[in-house]
């Protein structure tokens, strides 16, 4: 499968990039540095200048085959819903987003943990629900997940829907090698499309 990742030089578009590569799929890598996509040359491995804040970049590398799978983060507000709309205008075949649990369509889902989550996001909490909310709009997949750490890829992992959702726990923490796994799932064989999914360390 051809497979665009968006933020590949973050740890978490890092961590799709490289376990889509050791799936045998083929990848382009979209930074807005290259060079700081740490993992070594391939030939199914294409790394592509681009920022979200351009949509016509974004629009050249991607169309109507693609499966695309976003690392981005929330570093500053407005980023993630230029990229959402970015991606959705290019017309992939799918889009499987990440974003956070606890924020919009899970924060009831997550209960009290919900508005601690807002007040540590601030003013970046909107950005994300708007954009979750385009992806979702799209028909793509919103992986909501928890407190992310560096640890490895779970054994035990699960990925769940909203109605199996556990209680937010600031102290729960999910791999971000779990989270692309589940993500790599996804883009694979579709279980959640239209809706958010949860990845799980157990």
């Amino acid at each position: 499968m051809n497979l665009i990742v968006l933020a590949a030089s973050g740890r978490t578009g890092l961590a799709l990039t490289r376990q889509a590569l050791r799936r045998g799929h083929t990848v382009t890598a979209i930074a807005r540095d290259p060079e700081r996509i740490a993992l070594p040359d391939s030939p199914t491995l294409r790394k592509v200048t681009g920022d979200v804040g351009d949509p016509a970049g974004i629009a050249a590398v991607v169309d109507a085959h693609s499966v695309v799978l976003s690392g981005l983060g929330t570093e500053q507000a407005g980023t993630l819903l230029a990229g959402a709309k970015a991606v959705v205008a290019a017309g992939p075949r799918r889009i499987i987003w990440l974003g956070a649990y606890g924020t919009g369509r899970s924060a009831d889902a997550a209960g009290e943990g919900a508005a601690v989550l807002g007040k540590l996001l601030g003013d970046r909490l909107a950005d994300k629900v708007e954009a979750d909310n385009t992806v979702l709009a799209a028909g793509g997949t919103v992986f909501h997940a928890g407190v992310l750490d560096t640890g490895p890829e779970s054994h035990t992992r699960r990925t769940v829907g909203l109605a199996a959702a556990p209680p937010f726990d600031l102290t729960a923490k999910v791999s971000r090698e779990t989270v692309a796994a589940a993500m790599l799932d996804e883009a694979e064989t579709p279980r959640f499309p239209g809706t958010v999914a949860l990845p799980l360390d157990r």
